[in-house]
């Protein structure tokens, strides 16, 4: 039989949590940089539930190892910094560690090493065999430690578990310093529970409650002991929760329950989405991996599904990361985009606050729930300070509602979209010179506020950085873009004044941006225009944007992908942000010269919009090569923009989120503009305008492709450079075609 033993009684004790030391400062230049403190020792995986998120190792371990922003995170807070595992005070050997494929959980196999007793060996390696299960669910970790001894005699040895905690904020994680902190405390709860509690300078107490079952040998405020005499061929079992913020009254559902809920709510998620199955096997891990890290992403809000931009530094509402996921995955699954437009319209600025970059009608940059964020020592609260997320929401909203037929939102939406127009033409131009443009109302907040928010991201040709209000040339395609879909949500409301004069104002503003733009030396459009209206010119992956707006005409847009293709841009993997050879190139940097799955996305649905699927090709190959040497298939946030070399792949960011949204959203962004999808919902009608299929993919099929209450399946094969389309299937009226222009 299996002895754990107990003690015979235990006090209950107070003790001052060890606060853990803050990482190096950061520069002074860039208050919001992310440093880069050294490799991790042991690879890191992630799990997510809604608002809780954890980073462990592969062991299972949490701050075991050297490097990684270790930890279990709620709401911007880390409530649990340390969970080691050990046998005899030495760590387990790995065998194996693996996430389930939709991230629902991380499985890790264990063994001993030789375990001595003074010069003695008490018992052999590989005699152990240890299984940690890990998942989270409502707030709370899980974990199971299965033990099994494959020993021919009774194995006696102390499997111990230590802990800590520092309840940091997630900006000191990510390296800020604070001259003041709250107060942390611990105490044993009973016999098997310990509560980890800070209160912090705003007053609020976090509460980390470690219980443990069954009751451990000998507990205290941060380590469990459990001495096992474990007979041969036996086995026994430990289990952990670790809740954040739990009232003590609330126990935790038992392990096997909770996590049977939470796998049948993650298959639950996806039950209307697009289906894909395609000819490459690699391929659709790369599919079945991107939608596997966006579901852990979604997170459900009052307002309904939202995607978290990414973990561990952006695991939290940000418009602009989530208004470009929600139009990537608009094909595949438009209801993302109805609960990033339903939480964006609440939160959107009603109020001038220059400290949060706040003017009525902008929508929301991000919003943090820490301590740091309360005490506005760093300004995201509620933070405003993008000047893209206005008008995509403007532009989401009017695509949402031609994606599926569904203007049941749009008078809801209707107040919050004239606001958004009223901050484009209004506080966003405060020259009126017909230009959205951007300055930081504080010092605190971001000095540049588009996609490409690092400070030194936009500069002129000889590396000055450009200052004063700064029009950048993407926001006005996206402006563009969001006014012609605006009038097009009037004309369905009615409002036949109101969708001319939108028209009217999209017309001018591509003729004055063609004027202030366009660069016939470089045969492109300047990065920005500065404050003195001088353009950047600078061969950047924003003139790429432009294209999937539709502002551009067309002998130019032509000339742009052109630019994009050559080799100072697209490296073989993908289009670099900034041209090799400009001044402040660096393919090693987080904005100039790196290379962004997402904006290599955008750029494709633009090239596709021009006709130019060749172009498409080779951004989706690029791509797709990058992902068959990623860690689990996944595409991250970046990495680096160094030029392809044969027999080698492509080099990592190191500190870039993984996963993050709008990078999980791209291999399906790239089969969209592949296939040249379209769809209109007034005749249901889905329409593949001029598809050519990559050579890596011969067969698509696509279940469930929904158009309002019908769907359809499809087959599309390739023929060379010609793709042929069977209807397999059809639920309800829907007609589909191939349209070949040019």
């Amino acid at each position: 039989m299996t002895a754990i033993k107990a003690t015979a009684a235990q006090i209950k004790t107070a003790a001052q949590i060890k606060l853990l030391p803050s990482p190096d400062g950061l520069v002074e230049e860039s208050p919001f940089y992310i440093p880069m403190t050294g490799p991790s020792a042991r690879p890191r995986r992630t799990l997510k539930h809604d608002d809780t998120f954890v980073v462990l190792d592969s062991h299972g371990d949490i701050g075991a190892s050297a490097g990684g922003p270790d930890g279990l995170f709620n709401t911007d807070t880390r409530y649990l910094a340390r969970l080691e595992m050990v046998l005899n005070d030495m760590q387990p050997l790995l065998l194996g560690s693996n996430l389930r494929n939709d991230n629902s959980g991380l499985t890790v196999d264990l063994t001993n090493p030789d375990i001595y007793d003074g010069n003695r060996i008490v018992f052999r390696k590989d005699t152990i065999h240890i299984v940690r299960t890990v998942f989270l669910w409502r707030g709370t970790a899980y974990q199971r430690i299965g033990i099994q001894n494959h020993g021919e005699e009774t194995a006696s040895f102390d499997l111990s578990l230590l802990f800590d905690n520092d309840f940091a904020d997630l900006f000191e994680v990510r390296g800020e310093r604070r001259a003041r902190r709250g107060v942390g405390t611990g105490e044993l709860s009973d016999l098997s529970t310990v509560v980890l509690s800070y209160v912090g300078l705003d007053d609020v107490v976090r509460t980390s409650r470690l219980h443990f079952e069954p009751r451990p040998t000998r507990l205290s405020v941060n380590s469990a002991i459990y001495h096992l005499d474990l007979p041969a061929q036996q086995t026994a079992a430990i289990f952990l929760t670790v809740s954040c913020n739990k009232p003590a009254t609330e126990t935790p559902a038992p392990f096997y329950r909770s996590l049977l809920a939470h796998r049948r709510e993650m298959r639950r998620a996806w039950s209307g989405a697009t289906n894909i199955e395609t000819s490459n096997n690699i391929f659709n891990e790369v599919v079945c991996q991107s939608m596997a890290d966006l579901n852990i992403l979604m997170t459900q809000t009052p307002h309904g599904r939202y995607p978290y931009a990414g973990i561990p530094w952006y695991s939290t509402t940000f418009g602009r990361d989530g208004l470009i996921t929600a139009l990537q995955m608009l094909w595949i699954d438009p209801g993302i985009a109805r609960g990033v437009l339903n939480r964006l319209a609440a939160f959107q600025a009603q109020v001038v606050d220059p400290s949060a970059d706040a003017e009525p009608g902008k929508i929301l940059h991000e919003m943090r729930g820490g301590e740091m964020a309360a005490l506005h020592e760093v300004p995201f609260e509620r933070y405003y300070g993008s000047v893209d997320s206005t008008p995509l929401f403007v532009l989401l909203a009017g695509l949402y509602v031609e994606r599926t037929g569904d203007e049941s939102i749009l008078e809801g939406l209707w107040p919050a979209i004239e606001a958004a127009l009223g901050w484009i033409d209004g506080p966003g131009d405060p020259d009126g010179d017909g230009f959205v443009e951007y300055r930081r109302a504080s010092e605190q907040g971001l000095a540049n506020q588009g996609w490409k928010d690092s400070f030194d991201a936009i500069f002129h040709a000889d590396g000055t950085l450009a200052e004063g209000n700064i029009a950048l040339a993407e926001v006005q395609g996206y402006v563009f873009a969001a006014k012609r879909s605006a009038a097009r949500c009037a004309s369905a409301l009615g409002l036949t004044d109101r969708a001319r004069e939108l028209e009217r104002a999209a017309e001018r503003l591509a003729s004055r941006f063609e004027e202030a733009f366009w660069l016939p030396d470089l045969r492109t459009y300047a990065l920005a225009l500065d404050g003195k209206k001088q353009p950047c010119k600078v061969r950047t992956s924003n003139a790429g944007q432009l294209l999937f707006t539709g502002m551009v005409r067309e002998e130019r847009a032509r000339m742009v992908a052109a630019d994009l293709m050559r080799s100072q841009l697209f490296t073989g993997w993908g289009i670099r942000t900034v041209a090799a050879g400009e001044a402040r190139y660096n393919p090693m940097s987080y904005h100039n010269g790196s290379i962004w799955p997402h904006d290599n996305a955008l750029i494709a649905l633009g090239l596709a919009r021009y006709g130019l699927k060749h172009s498409v090709e080779q951004v989706f190959k690029g791509l797709f090569d990058a992902a068959t040497y990623m860690d689990l298939r996944r595409l991250p946030e970046l990495f680096c923009g160094f030029r392809r070399e044969p027999r080698r792949g492509p080099t990592l960011y190191p500190v870039a989120c993984s996963p993050q949204a709008w990078a999980s959203a791209t291999p399906f962004t790239l089969l969209e503009a592949a296939l040249g999808l379209e769809f209109d919902a007034a005749r249901n009608e889905i329409r593949l305008r001029n598809p050519r299929l990559p050579a890596f993919l011969n067969e698509i099929i696509l279940r469930g492709l929904h158009l309002g209450e019908s769907s359809v399946d499809l087959r599309l094969r390739r023929h060379d450079e010609d793709v042929s389309l069977e209807v397999l299937r059809t639920r309800g009226h829907i007609q589909v075609s191939i349209v070949l222009t040019r």
